[in-house]
């Protein structure tokens, strides 16, 4: 303390100012310390909320954030095309609108039912039912034609039901001839699956690519944009389109003739198949009654079954020409061979009589393929006997599948060799008491057709990438040699005479040489149990030019009214076919002589 004397001699007192004392190192130091642990504190809160969000419950809440944020749907392409060898189209997809509904938004489902069902041809009470399943997707219709989307985007827009109808693109199936070649095509369901006909035996190749993608929304499911981090999905190796051996233009031509067929001898059903002998190719498979594969709903599924590879039948006489072929090939007879034909035979207690109740008197073995001699194929058959008889049938095809690429081919009906008896024999050498399919039939032919080997048929020739490429290709494919090239040339004589001058003579055509034979049969019952009386299964089956044979045709008439006889009704069909693929297919006249000399004599 200071003294200072004043003026007056007073004596005032004054203080001096203290500086304030700073804190030392040390106490900065605790201070940092403690700032820092408070720091590290947070930092590893933060870090646990981190490991527990991302690691722990990342997936649970991804998971959750993608359903609040994003819808997940399938992008499908057209599905590939079939068309026929020569690229011309039988069965095209388009890209078309489906529309749903989201029940979740829908504030007025009365009101929204009745509005949208004249506009799409759905009652209205459907609609409120995909409306009452309720969460945020149900289908309204799948596959909108142009008027009815555009229709229902308008109602959209000026209803503001953005939020609770949407469309999406689904490809759509069209077969731009209609019933041309249905059986064979097929058709497609309503989620683009093949389920019949090619569309089902190829549905793995040409079913269209499905892709997975995802729309990020906002909170009312109103879509934001499509997101471009989203990589697409690829599934599969799809849409290969697939080119078939059918020919349109012979196809057309055949469901012609069988059309007039169906109004002339009002059959239950009519089949035909033209192959190619030399390659097994079919050329044309048609059935009537047929069906609107764009419209298959509207026709019982009874007509959607293909035939020509499922339709099991007795063959009747047409199967001779293979029993002929064993017994020549088996040396059991030759071509003038002679026989004697009292009108009828008992078998096991069984009448076998000949289809004209008549008797041939002495003829020779051309003379009885020529004729279809009943008694004298069913001695030829106890000769082969059972063992035999079974094997030949084995070999040319039957009683087994030939592997063509059509969805329910059957395989007939054969005996087991141990369990036949002696009318057993007899009758399945004239075609009765067994079961064949046409396509096993056909087959059969044109290995006779060929020179004596059975070929898989095919209908399907190649099948090709997206981008043009040939991905597979099926190409003649040998079964095996079924008759030596002697034994087949003289069967391929006699077939010749059934047609020049026998039971087939009604298939002939000016100019041309014809071999084949005709067929007919009593129905089977359903049950199993013994025949139908008073109905016929007729046939024929035959090839051409038999110098050099382009075609093999199959006609098979089922129940008709009136006539039933083969040779009466099934022949003229056969040679109409005939006819117009020769023309078609350029096809020249005949040269050279028949191989069997018909005018010969019994004396001679």
């Amino acid at each position: 303390m200071a003294r200072i004397t004043g003026k007056r001699g007073r004596i005032v007192k004054t203080t001096k100012k203290r500086t304030p004392k700073r804190p030392g190192r040390a106490g900065v130091t605790y201070n940092l310390n403690i700032l820092l642990i408070i720091l590290l504190a947070c930092i590893g809160v933060v870090f646990i909320r981190y490991f527990i969000v991302q690691i722990i419950e990342g997936d649970e809440l991804s998971e959750r954030m993608q359903k609040q944020i994003s819808s997940h749907y399938s992008l499908q392409s057209p599905r590939g095309e079939i068309r026929d060898r020569h690229g011309r189209p039988l069965a095209i997809s388009a890209m078309t609108k489906s529309l749903f509904v989201d029940p979740a938004h829908v504030e007025n489902p009365e009101k929204l039912a009745r509005e949208l069902s004249p506009l799409i041809d759905v009652p209205e009470e459907e609609i409120l039912a995909d409306i009452e399943v309720g969460g945020g997707f149900s289908w309204v219709k799948r596959r909108l034609d142009q008027d009815e989307y555009e229709r229902v985007a308008s109602l959209i827009k000026s209803e503001g039901y953005v939020t609770c109808l949407g469309f999406r693109d689904e490809a759509k199936r069209y077969y731009p001839n209609d019933v041309l070649a249905a059986n064979v095509l097929g058709f497609v369901g309503v989620d683009d699956k093949g389920l019949d006909g090619i569309e089902q035996a190829m549905d793995p190749y040409i079913k269209g690519e499905i892709k997975e993608t995802t729309l990020v929304t906002d909170r009312s499911d109103t879509p934001i944009f499509d997101s471009v981090f989203q990589k697409h999905r690829y599934n599969g190796d799809y849409c290969k389109n697939i080119e078939l051996t059918v020919d349109m233009t012979i196809q057309f031509l055949i469901e012609q003739e069988l059309d007039k067929a169906m109004a002339t001898t009002r059959p239950h059903a009519v089949t035909c198949i033209v192959m190619d002998p030399k390659t097994g190719d079919v050329l044309a498979m048609a059935n009537r009654p047929g069906y609107n594969p764009n419209r298959f709903y509207d026709y019982s599924q009874e007509l959607w079954t293909n035939r020509a590879v499922s339709f099991n039948y007795e063959p009747g006489s047409t199967f001779k020409a293979v029993v002929a072929g064993a017994a020549l090939e088996e040396k059991i007879v030759t071509p003038w061979q002679y026989f004697v034909d009292p009108g009828y035979i008992m078998v096991s207690g069984r009448r076998i009589q000949n289809w004209n109740s008549a008797s041939f008197g002495t003829i020779t073995f051309t003379d009885v393929v020529k004729n279809s001699v009943n008694t004298s194929f069913a001695q030829i058959g106890l000769e082969l006997g059972g063992e035999r008889l079974m094997a030949y049938a084995k070999r040319f095809g039957f009683g087994d599948y030939t592997g063509i690429d059509l969805p329910g081919e059957g395989t007939g009906l054969l005996f087991e060799p141990e369990d036949m008896v002696d009318s057993d024999m007899a009758t399945t050498a004239i075609g009765q008491s067994i079961a064949v399919t046409p396509i096993q039939l056909v087959s059969a032919m044109s290995a006779i057709a060929n020179g004596g080997t059975l070929l898989k048929p095919h209908i399907v020739k190649r099948i090709y990438n997206a981008d043009g490429s040939v991905y597979k290709e099926y190409n003649r494919e040998e079964v095996r040699r079924v008759l030596t090239p002697d034994v087949d040339k003289e069967l391929v004589g006699m077939l010749e005479a059934v047609v020049s001058s026998g039971g087939g003579g009604k298939a002939k055509i000016t100019g041309y040489r014809i071999a084949g034979k005709t067929g007919t049969a009593q129905k089977i019952r359903h049950d199993g149990a013994g025949y139908m009386e008073g109905r016929y299964i007729a046939s024929f089956c035959g090839f051409a030019p038999v110098e050099d044979p382009a075609v093999c045709v199959l006609v098979i008439i089922d129940d008709p009214l009136g006539i039933f006889y083969g040779g009466q009704i099934a022949a003229p069909l056969a040679g109409n076919v005939f006819a117009k693929l020769f023309r078609y297919m350029k096809i020249p006249p005949s040269s050279g002589e028949a191989l069997v000399d018909t005018s010969k004599k019994l004396d001679e």
